[in-house]
């Protein structure tokens, strides 16, 4: 690397790590100003309100990179260029398309930073962020679904009538064994409940029939002969899932979306878009970027201020292409996958585009 590769990649880096900050900060003041009364009213501790935001402001971090770095892009060019340094870089035989090279370097930095965040260190964050929202910032949560169908097993399915999660209650209960479309094995029961000294389920009032070729086997128990059995399924699974896609590292998500699909599952498309973003951010920043360069490379008469004002329109449109790309994939009208990556699709050829319009 050269002295000018170092002198931009600091720069780059410099400015987006203090953008990131002061932005942040504003964001987590507001947000605070917000909550407080929340806080108070819950009674919650200066200490746990302090870990509270240790975990907002990484995730708003993280968040709003793609957009930072292309600003902090934008602000670093647009300097360079009123300085005259660009046209400096030029013509002393630097092309245009080597230039390039530190900002690409700064932009897969932050992309690869972005990834192992968004992948890894920001759900485990998550996990207390969105506990602590639902415990004290929001109205305790009622499961109210009915007729609840869930495949717990290659060849087993459960019928549950209703769900009690504040006492991990289940209400007329139906355990199915189905094998090559014949009932091998039926179990039904008034109740089934969550014993948390065993880790098992418990049914209360069961009956049960079992089916073979030339005879069938039916036994049952009463309130007082409970049945203890081991199911794939646990309370965690009629618990508020609001936002539990953004608890879920990758591995995680990956071992989620396979249990869901095993389970047939509605809701799977949500997990499986959650994963494709995490992918697709990286590659937006390093797009971003690109394009913060061409935007602000060349010289306006306009001045700098209007260069930057140009990045925050083009940043306002990247955020409504991202909006409206997880609506179409949220509601299934499009490939999941292609959804999300449409702005990056948009925004690459854009930038390609205006590659012709820089100077050389």
């Amino acid at each position: 690397m050269k002295k000018l590769d170092w002198y931009i990649l600091q720069k780059v880096l410099s400015t987006f790590v203090f953008v990131v900050f002061m932005l942040v900060l504003i964001i987590c003041v507001i947000d605070f100003t917000e909550k407080n009364d929340d806080f108070m009213q819950n009674d919650v501790s200066r200490e746990q309100i302090f870990k509270y935001y240790l975990t907002l402001f990484p995730y708003f971090a993280i968040l709003l990179t793609p957009i930072t770095a292309f600003i902090a892009t934008v602000f670093v060019t647009a300097k360079l260029a009123a300085q005259t340094e660009i046209i400096a870089i030029l013509a002393s035989g630097v092309s245009f398309r080597r230039m390039l090279v530190p900002y690409f370097m700064a932009a897969v930095l932050i992309a690869a930073m972005s990834y192992v965040f968004m992948g890894y260190v920001i759900p485990n964050a998550n996990k207390f962020r969105i506990g602590f929202e639902l415990n004290y910032l929001k109205k305790p949560y009622f499961y109210s679904d009915r007729n609840i169908h869930l495949k717990i097993a290659e060849n087993d399915y459960i019928y549950i009538d209703r769900y009690n999660n504040q006492r991990d209650i289940g209400y007329n209960v139906t355990l199915e064994r189905i094998v090559d479309e014949r009932l091998e094995d039926k179990l039904t029961a008034k109740r089934i409940h969550w014993d948390t000294a065993t880790a098992k389920w418990s049914l209360k009032n069961w009956q049960r029939r079992q089916i073979f070729e030339n005879t069938e086997i039916i036994t049952s128990g009463g309130a007082a002969g409970d049945l203890d059995t081991l199911l794939n399924m646990s309370p965690s699974d009629f618990q508020n899932k609001e936002r539990l896609q953004e608890t879920l590292t990758i591995p995680e998500l990956n071992d989620y979306i396979a249990l869901q699909k095993s389970r047939g599952a509605d809701d799977v498309q949500l997990y499986q878009i959650e994963k494709y973003i995490r992918y697709m951010q990286p590659f937006g920043v390093i797009i971003l970027c690109f394009i913060g360069v061409i935007v602000s490379a060349k010289k306006s008469r306009r001045g700098t201020g209007f260069q930057i004002a140009l990045g925050f329109l083009i940043a306002f449109i990247f955020i409504i292409f991202f909006i409206l790309a997880r609506a179409i994939a949220e509601a299934g009208s499009l490939n999941p996958i292609l959804a999300v990556w449409i702005p990056n699709i948009i925004f690459s050829v854009v930038g390609v585009l205006m590659y012709n319009t820089v100077p050389r």
